[in-house]
């Protein structure tokens, strides 16, 4: 079911008035041969709708009716790719109760027919659907798994309302089975009709945990050298191109910087997408941060917006992308974070920063986006008024959009609007008091709240 979304006269980011004709150019990706119809990428987002059992490892993480209602909605909105959103390589390591799951020993008719129906909602009109394949590593919930593993046993210290175990540090013979595991849920996508797969390797999960000086305190091949460090990755992809076709689109997700000391820096970034690219992976992903720290900054040191530059740049990671694409020659560059005008997304594909425009949290809530933007209905995202600085709340108003949308609740939360996000402040105060009451009775829920807005 299509639900509408926000009209064009909600409180909107101002934009000068450009041509958009850039933005609806087709991207051909280097390798696979696989066309998106334009330069939008609807990024991925934690939808937290797949099925939930705490006890039941087998029931977890099937595709449900709202997940591909969302997908439906999202594959009308006029998006030249669709990312999925975290799902996992197995049923314990994830990111949130509810991720989507995909794992050989898991699977039975009913779970691959549900995700090629989702498959097709998301390819219903004209996109390709690639799936955001993952694994939490230490950044797992201490609730869902006490005893995590990483690449060492660097502890990732409690905050955002998460505690986490001690991670332990994986045998080679556990790296080995993550990577058929990549592969394993690449070949299930494959066969569910997704049109590529993305390697998570950003935002702290476990690739990340590999790639990065501060979590990767091994000394055998699979730490210490860049080289060694990305080692997980590559071999990931390598097991990958062996288990499926070659018009199968391989693609990564890759921190730009990590913001701190021994964190993965820039350079590091820049050789190892050369090194991607050798291989045929088609497109990276910029982005950056993690759990520890989800502000951003740029390399200056101050947090992102706060100067001039930065503001015109828009986006995030645009200096990153920068610095990064004259290295590439075939593997396509998209950058997710910041995006609100049609501004400055013509800008930055005008300034050779990027090929592709990522989009998040504006899909949440407006997941026809892009084709208002291209039809020339809008010219930016609506202004939230969530504070920029407040992820927290950020992510629940997505989320809870999201679940809207997957269910069909209208109105659609809109988060310019000073009574939807008026109700939307008091049922997730009331949402945090059942989290809290769950808690002491050893539930453990999925998903965001339920919110009923007054049309």
């Amino acid at each position: 079911m299509i639900v509408p979304t926000h009209p064009s006269s909600s409180a909107r980011h101002e934009s000068a008035k450009v041509d958009v004709s850039v933005l609806g150019e087709s991207v051909k990706l280097p390798f696979s041969g696989k066309v998106a119809k334009n330069r939008f990428l609807k990024a991925a987002m934690t939808e937290r709708q797949a099925t939930w059992d705490q006890n039941d490892f087998v029931a977890r993480g099937a595709v449900t009716d709202s997940l591909i209602n969302l997908y439906e909605n999202w594959g009308k909105g006029g998006f030249g790719i669709i990312l999925s959103g975290n799902l996992i390589i197995d049923p314990i390591n994830l990111e949130a109760a509810g991720n989507m799951v995909l794992n050989k020993d898991l699977m039975d008719d009913g779970r691959l027919e549900s995700f090629k129906k989702l498959a097709a909602a998301a390819k219903s009109d004209g996109s390709l659907f690639v799936v955001q394949i993952s694994h939490g590593g230490r950044q797992v919930a201490q609730e869902l798994n006490p005893e995590p593993v990483s690449a060492s046993d660097v502890k990732l210290d409690d905050r955002m309302g998460m505690s986490f175990g001690q991670p332990r540090s994986m045998s080679v013979d556990e790296i080995k089975e993550v990577i058929t595991q990549f592969a394993d849920t690449a070949e299930l996508c494959y066969q569910g009709g997704a049109d590529g797969v993305q390697l998570h390797g950003a935002h702290g999960y476990l690739i990340a945990q590999y790639l990065s000086g501060r979590t990767n305190k091994r000394t055998d091949d699979y730490g210490g050298s860049l080289e060694n460090r990305s080692r997980i990755v590559v071999e990931a992809v390598e097991a990958i191109k062996a288990r499926v076709p070659k018009d199968f689109s391989i693609s990564l997700k890759l921190n730009s910087s990590e913001f701190a000391e021994g964190g993965f820096q820039p350079g590091e970034c820049r050789q190892l997408c050369q090194k991607l690219e050798s291989l045929g992976v088609d497109w990276i992903e910029l982005s950056g941060g993690d759990y520890e720290d989800a502000r951003f900054y740029n390399d200056d040191g101050e947090e992102v917006g706060k100067k001039d530059s930065t503001k015109k740049r828009e986006a995030f990671f645009l200096k990153f992308a920068e610095d990064i694409r004259p290295a590439l020659t075939k593997t396509r560059v998209y950058v997710t974070g910041g995006f609100r005008t049609a501004e400055g997304m013509v800008r930055a594909v005008e300034n050779g920063s990027t090929e592709g425009i990522g989009l998040a949290r504006p899909a949440a809530e407006e997941p026809d986006l892009p084709k208002k933007i291209l039809s020339g209905e809008v010219l930016a995202a609506v202004k939230t008024l969530v504070d920029p600085k407040d992820f927290g709340t950020g992510n629940i108003a997505a989320g809870t959009a999201m679940r809207q949308i997957g269910e069909g609740r209208t109105p659609i939360l809109n988060t310019s609007d000073k009574a939807h996000f008026e109700a939307f402040g008091k049922r997730v105060g009331e949402w945090f008091g059942e989290k809290g009451e769950e808690g002491k009775n050893g539930v453990i829920s999925a998903g965001y709240p339920v919110l009923k807005l007054s049309s």
